[in-house]
């Protein structure tokens, strides 16, 4: 099978089944047999159209008499894909790009192979206007050429202004930066950072956190054999700070009550360095596989597994934890660019967030000790889903207060007042939001 069949095979599945891109992609990787050399190619052609999704409709729909939600998914999706090769990709000759998907109308939607051709190549002749966007109306001009839900758009401008919108727009269309957190029980971060370089692996030591490295060429990371042997696991930033906010003593007992997969439950309990105890819980079962396999993988003895649902209140633990974190499920917006199919979301699937979170903190809040520490965080920049969570919890609450978030130096004066507001086009790294809370009485 070849890189655009693959790619198109991913496609369809998103799209019918509203997989997450990464997911998807994993799964036909496993299940599929392609080259090496093809991967890069099949990502790119995945990841291209899933991120430009509405740009590349408004452009077909320019030229199709059919409209783009009229057609079928094999139809729009080797449509779009052929469109992305033609107008985004300069290593991609035009004949091509327009051979290959008639190729592959024909073996999936035989009908729809002249249609395919006529649209592509009447793109071709139009290469240079066809990519413009008429819209005077700056929040539809905006989701079309950044291919986000109008909503999201025009929430941003009026909370953040017109500017930083669309710096954040810009910055969520780059790529991420890979980091891998050492596994420090196993490993220091130098001797990590030789060994990468042997394996021809281009790292470097990220600023303020000690077990962090920004790595440009790694690939096929489950088959990396450092990996294998536990001596690091992927994790970004924004989300390494959660674990150094919490920043727990050793021998310390806490609480994850959102574990799940897994990163910031294994973070903690090598910050303790593999003394004391982390109660690491999720809802679902194929959940704490996921974390029982990156516990072993990193040899952690230190963490308790467990199934529990974090909306039930567990009188069994109460006033028990020193440390309590709360990684409560949000609508993902600070992490939009490692799961582009976040944009399309409707606000409507989001507004019972606020409550499911305020739930989860109610229950959590009553697992802390006198003296202990709570911790909330999400990886979305919604005030809704954060401060405004925090706060009403906070007034409901006066057995809690903030305190300063002290371990890190990432922005001093919100750090000292005991949240921190992470996003992508200030910080450059995933949009995150973390609160510290502590018990006084």
């Amino acid at each position: 099978m070849n890189a655009r069949e693959f790619a198109f095979k991913v496609i369809c599945d998103i799209e019918t089944n509203k997989n997450y891109s990464n997911i998807s992609i994993n799964k036909h990787f496993k299940n599929i047999d392609i080259k090496n050399a093809e991967r890069g190619f099949a990502t790119e052609l995945i990841y291209g159209v899933v991120e430009n999704k509405y740009y590349l409709d408004y452009i077909i729909n320019k030229l199709s008499k059919i409209k783009v939600k009229k057609m079928s998914t094999f139809v729009k999706t080797i449509i779009r894909m052929g469109t992305y090769q033609i107008l985004f990709l300069d290593s991609i000759s035009d004949y091509a790009a327009v051979d290959e998907s008639v190729k592959l109308a024909k073996k999936y939607d035989k009908r729809s192979s002249g249609f395919v051709n006529a649209i592509l190549r009447n793109e071709i002749r139009n290469k240079e206007t066809i990519k413009n966007i008429e819209e005077k109306d700056k929040a539809k001009a905006l989701s079309i050429k950044y291919s986000y839900n109008q909503w999201m758009i025009e929430s941003w401008i009026e909370r953040f202004g017109i500017d930083f919108t669309e710096e954040l727009l810009e910055e969520n269309s780059k790529k991420p930066n890979i980091y891998i957190r050492v596994n420090t029980i196993k490993i220091s971060r130098d001797e990590l950072i030789e060994k990468l370089v042997k394996l021809g692996i281009e790292c470097s030591k990220v600023n303020n956190i000690e077990e962090a490295i920004e790595v440009k060429n790694l690939k096929n990371i489950e088959n990396n054999e450092l990996f294998s042997q536990g001596l690091f696991t992927i994790q970004d930033i924004s989300s390494m700070i959660v674990g150094k906010t919490i920043n727990p003593k050793e021998n310390s007992l806490v609480l994850d009550v959102c574990s799940a997969p897994g990163g910031k439950t294994t973070h903690i309990a090598t910050v303790m360095k593999n003394t004391g105890k982390v109660v690491a819980r999720d809802v679902f079962k194929h959940k704490l596989k996921l974390i029982k396999s990156t516990v072993d993988r990193l040899g952690l003895s230190n963490v308790d597994i467990e199934e529990y649902d974090a909306l039930k209140s567990d009188e069994e633990s109460v006033e028990k934890f020193d440390y309590v974190l709360t990684d409560v499920p949000c609508s993902g917006l600070g992490i939009v660019r490692r799961k582009p199919e976040i944009k399309y979301k409707e606000k409507e699937d989001l507004k019972e967030l606020p409550i499911i979170q305020r739930n989860i903190l109610d229950n959590s809040s009553k697992y802390v000790k006198v003296g202990g520490t709570l911790v909330y965080s999400t990886c979305t920049i919604q005030d809704e889903e954060n401060i405004d969570v925090v706060e009403a919890f906070l007034k409901d609450n006066s057995n809690f207060r903030l305190d300063p978030i002290d371990s890190v130096d990432i922005d001093k004066e919100e750090q000292s007042s005991g949240v921190l507001k992470i996003y992508p086009n200030i910080h450059g790294m995933d949009g995150f939001f973390i609160a510290k809370l502590v018990r006084v009485r």
